[in-house]
């Protein structure tokens, strides 16, 4: 039986490892974000903000690259690696370390309609920067799409030398995942629905029907299922995951089999997992829920965390 770890990573304290009843902490006192697998059986992570770092499977940390930009998010690609960045820009770092930075981005059609996520509640501004919230690739690596919170999903046929526009940008996306094996196949999590493309992000529709709530923050690919979280609204004190088939038309169900009706606040960006028959979420109290049998049975396997940035299976 092979031995899964889940990394749970958080805004200010690090980063948890979970393996069986065991608890590792990493990291303590730092912020951790932009879990992403490097590839190789290893895990990419931005440290402090502004390091890109690589975990082996043996829990052991090089760094891989470092920057003076506020880092946001990181993905995998072939030989090299995209990191987006909390002004909203992309980054490119190659095999040997060096970055460098994707210019066309800074062209997008558009740009000037892009907008910071955040609120001013009780005279504080809460909330992300106007940023790249998170990255994805269609499978042959063809396809790269680019999730700005709020600016829309970029995308870009050229590995990123130039980019359009695609869904509007006052959809207010917060996740974009393309599918592992179907390159065909995008979904994206929005504050109005969930978001699905057939043609590899050139064109969406937005499906809402089953949801109790259409604040979507996080999406997954679970076999031959999709999964998205959604809520009322950022601050909702209950959210509950949702499951469909990738390839169907009927609504949306709640995901049960032992994961609670609702959970306790957002399910939010980068905060569902999966990993083969392994799942994996945390929700905005610290809880975090697994099934090792592609979603049948749930078990929390932590609670009381941190707030999570991401979640990975490994």
């Amino acid at each position: 039986m092979t031995i899964i770890s889940i990394l749970v990573a958080t805004w200010a304290d690090g980063l948890f490892v979970i393996t069986g009843e065991s608890r590792r902490h990493e990291f303590a006192g730092k912020a951790v974000r932009g879990l992403a697998p490097d590839g190789n059986g290893g895990t990419l992570a931005i440290i402090d903000g502004h390091s890109l770092c690589r975990r082996n499977h043996d829990g052991e940390w090089t760094t891989i690259a470092t920057s003076e930009s506020q880092l946001s998010c990181a993905l995998r690609v072939g030989d090299g690696t995209y990191i987006g960045t909390d002004d909203a820009r992309v980054l490119h770092v190659s095999a040997a370390g060096g970055i460098s930075e994707l210019t066309g981005f800074n062209s997008v059609p558009g740009r000037e309609t892009w907008y910071a996520g955040s609120a001013v509640i009780d005279g504080r501004r809460l909330g992300p920067p106007l940023g790249i919230r998170s990255m994805t690739a269609t499978s042959d690596g063809a396809v790269l799409l680019v999730n700005v919170h709020v600016g829309g999903i970029p995308r870009s046929t050229d590995g990123g030398l130039t980019w359009r526009p695609t869904v509007d940008v006052n959809n207010d996306v917060h996740e974009v995942r393309a599918h592992p094996t179907d390159p065909s196949v995008v979904i994206a999590a929005a504050a109005n629905g969930l978001w699905v493309s057939r043609d590899s992000g050139a064109t969406w529709i937005v499906e809402r029907e089953g949801l109790h709530g259409l604040h979507c923050a996080a999406v997954a690919f679970s076999g031959d299922d999709l999964l998205v979280s959604a809520a009322a609204d950022h601050f909702a004190t209950e959210s509950a995951v949702y499951r469909r088939a990738v390839g169907g038309a009927d609504p949306l169900v709640p995901v049960g089999a032992g994961l609670p009706r609702w959970l306790n606040g957002i399910v939010d960006t980068s905060c569902i997992a999966t990993n083969d028959a392994a799942l994996a979420m945390a929700d905005k109290a610290g809880n975090v829920y697994v099934s090792t049998d592609a979603g049948r049975s749930w078990a929390r396997r932590a609670d009381g965390l941190p707030l999570a940035s991401s979640v990975l299976i490994v």
